[in-house]
C-alpha cells in the first residue's frame, strides 16, 4: 500500500486533493461516528446516573434539576474559553503549521486553567443562595446548594477536560476523546453507586455480599461526577501532551504568551461566552418559570431534558466534526469546498436527528420510565417529550450550523441568533403558556423556539457563510 493510500480523507483535503461528494460524506461520517458513539454512550451513563438519583425521590431529582441550568452556564463558560484556542488549532493543523498549533496548546491550557479558577470562586460564593434565587422551596434548597458547591469546586477540572478534548478533536483525533468520554461516564456510575447510597446487600450468581456505600445522597452524585472528571482529565492530558502526533510536547518549545494568539482567542471566545450566557440565562429563566409548578413538574422537566438528550447528542457529535472539518478546511485555504462541507454536515445532522426524534416520539413513556418510578412524573415526562420530538430536525440545524460557524471562527452569529430565539420567542411564550397549560405549555414554547432557531441558522448558513466562504473572507 502506498503512502498516499494510507492518508485519511481529512489529510487528503488538507493536501489540496479533489474529493468527490461521496468522499466528502465519508469524511464527515469518519469524524462524526466516534463522536456520536461517545455522546450516545455518555447519554446511557447519564440515564443510569439520573435513575440512581431518581431512586432518592422526587425532591432529590427536583433539587438537582433546579440548579442544572446554572451548572450548564458555568460549564458553558469553560467551554467558551476552550473554544478560543481549539478553533485556532484546527486552522494551524489545516495550514500544516504544527509548531504554531503546539504553541496554542500550551497557551490555551494555562489560560483556561486560570479562568476556571475564577469561575470556581464565583460559583462557590453564590452556591448557598442560588437555589433561593431560582425559586426553590425549603425542601429543595439544601440539597441543591450542596450539589452546586461540589460542582463549582470541580470547575478547573471541567475546564481542562473541555480544552484537552477539544484540542484533540480539532487536530482530527475524534476517537481518543470519544473513548475517554465513555470511560468517564462509566466511572461516574461506579462512583455514584458507592457515594449516593448506604451499604446494601446484593446477590449475584448465588453469592451474597455487601456493597459499600457512603450514603451521601445528592452530594454523593456531585462527588461521583467530579471524581470521574478528575480521572479523565489526566488521561486526556496524557494523550494530548505525550501521545498526540502533531500536538505532543517537544524539547526546546517553551511556553510563550503571544498577544496575537491570545487576542484571537478572546475574539472567538467572547461571542461563545455571550452565547452560553444568553442560552443558559434563558434556561435559568425557564427553570424559574417551571419552579412554581411544584416538585413533580420540576422533576419531569429535568428528566425530560435528560431523555431528550438521546436525540440531540448525535447532533452535537456531528457539530464537533463540523468544527474540525471547517476549521482545517479554512486553514488549508480550501475555499472551493468550504461552503459545500458546511451545508453537507448540517443536512446530515438534520437527517440523523429526524430519525432520533421519531424514535423519541414512539418510545417516550419507556424513556421516562427508565429514570423514575414515580407514575405522575412518568406521565408528564412522556407528554412533554412527544411535544419536543417535532422540533428535533430544526434543532439539529442550529446545533450543526453553529459548529460550522465556530470552525470558521465566526462565533458572533450563534450569539445573536440564540439571543433572538431564546429571549424573544422562548421565554415570553413559555411564561404566557405556563399559566394555562402548565409544563406541556412551557415545552410547546420550547418546541416553537427551536424550530424558529433552526430556520434562522439555515438562512444565515446559506447567505452569510456561503458568501464569506466563496470570497475567502474566512482565514486562519
Amino acid at each position: 500500500m502506498t503512502k498516499a493510500n494510507k492518508k485519511t480523507l481529512l489529510e487528503r483535503m488538507r493536501d489540496g486533493e479533489t474529493l468527490t461528494l461521496a468522499q466528502q460524506i465519508a469524511m464527515i461520517f469518519e469524524l462524526s461516528v466516534p463522536a456520536i458513539l461517545a455522546q450516545l454512550s455518555s447519554l446511557i451513563m447519564q440515564y443510569i446516573d439520573a435513575s440512581m438519583v431518581g431512586r432518592l425521590g422526587a425532591d432529590a431529582s427536583a433539587a438537582i434539576g433546579l440548579v442544572s441550568s446554572s451548572t450548564w452556564l458555568f460549564g458553558g463558560l469553560s467551554m467558551a474559553a476552550a473554544a478560543g484556542f481549539t478553533v485556532q488549532i484546527a486552522n494551524r493543523i489545516g495550514a500544516k503549521d504544527e509548531t504554531g498549533a503546539r504553541s496554542i496548546v500550551k497557551q490555551g491550557l494555562l489560560t483556561v486553567a486560570l479562568f476556571s479558577l475564577l469561575l470556581l470562586a464565583v460559583g462557590a460564593l453564590v452556591s448557598d443562595r442560588l437555589p433561593v434565587w431560582l425559586g426553590g422551596g425549603e425542601a429543595l434548597c439544601k440539597g441543591a446548594s450542596a450539589y452546586f458547591l461540589v460542582f463549582a469546586l470541580s470547575l478547573p477540572v471541567v475546564g481542562m477536560n473541555y480544552t484537552a478534548a477539544g484540542m484533540l478533536q480539532c487536530s482530527g483525533d475524534m476517537k481518543i476523546p470519544g473513548i475517554l468520554e465513555i470511560v468517564m461516564c462509566a466511572l461516574d456510575v461506579i462512583f455514584n453507586a458507592l457515594l449516593i447510597f448506604p451499604p446494601r446487600g446484593l446477590s449475584l450468581f448465588g453469592l451474597s455480599f455487601t456493597l459499600p456505600g457512603a450514603d451521601l445522597g445528592i452530594t454523593g452524585a456531585a462527588l461521583g461526577t467530579a471524581l470521574s472528571e478528575v480521572v479523565t482529565v489526566f488521561l486526556l492530558l496524557y494523550f494530548l501532551l505525550v501521545r498526540s502526533k502533531p500536538l505532543h510536547l517537544r524539547k526546546g518549545e517553551r511556553l510563550v504568551l503571544k498577544p496575537a494568539d491570545l487576542g484571537r482567542a478572546v475574539r472567538i471566545a467572547i461571542p461563545v461566552a455571550i452565547e452560553q450566557t444568553i442560552t443558559c440565562g434563558a434556561y435559568i429563566a425557564f427553570t424559574r418559570i417551571v419552579s412554581p409548578l411544584g416538585s413533580v413538574a420540576i422533576a419531569a422537566n429535568s428528566f425530560g431534558i435528560t431523555a431528550e438528550s438521546l436525540c440531540y447528542m448525535p447532533g452535537y457529535g456531528i457539530g464537533a466534526s463540523a468544527t474540525t472539518i471547517i476549521g482545517q478546511c479554512i486553514g488549508a485555504k480550501r475555499s472551493d469546498i468550504t461552503k459545500r462541507l458546511g451545508s453537507l454536515t448540517t443536512a446530515i445532522g438534520m437527517a440523523v436527528m429526524t430519525a432520533s426524534g421519531a424514535l423519541m416520539f414512539a418510545f417516550a413513556p419507556q424513556m421516562i420510565a427508565l429514570l423514575t418510578p414515580d407514575e405522575a412524573i412518568r406521565q408528564l415526562g412522556a407528554e412533554i417529550l412527544r411535544i419536543e420530538a417535532f422540533a428535533e430536525p430544526m434543532y439539529a440545524a442550529s446545533i450543526v450550523a453553529s459548529g460550522v460557524f465556530r470552525g470558521a471562527g465566526d462565533t458572533a452569529v450563534s450569539s445573536v441568533l440564540n439571543f433572538v430565539s431564546m429571549w424573544v420567542v422562548r421565554i415570553p411564550l413559555a411564561a404566557l403558556l405556563a399559566t394555562s397549560y402548565g409544563l406541556p405549555g412551557i415545552w410547546t414554547a420550547m418546541c416553537i423556539e427551536l424550530i424558529v432557531r433552526g430556520i434562522l441558522f439555515i438562512i444565515l448558513l446559506e447567505t452569510r457563510f456561503k458568501r464569506r466562504a466563496l470570497q475567502g473572507r474566512y482565514g486562519a
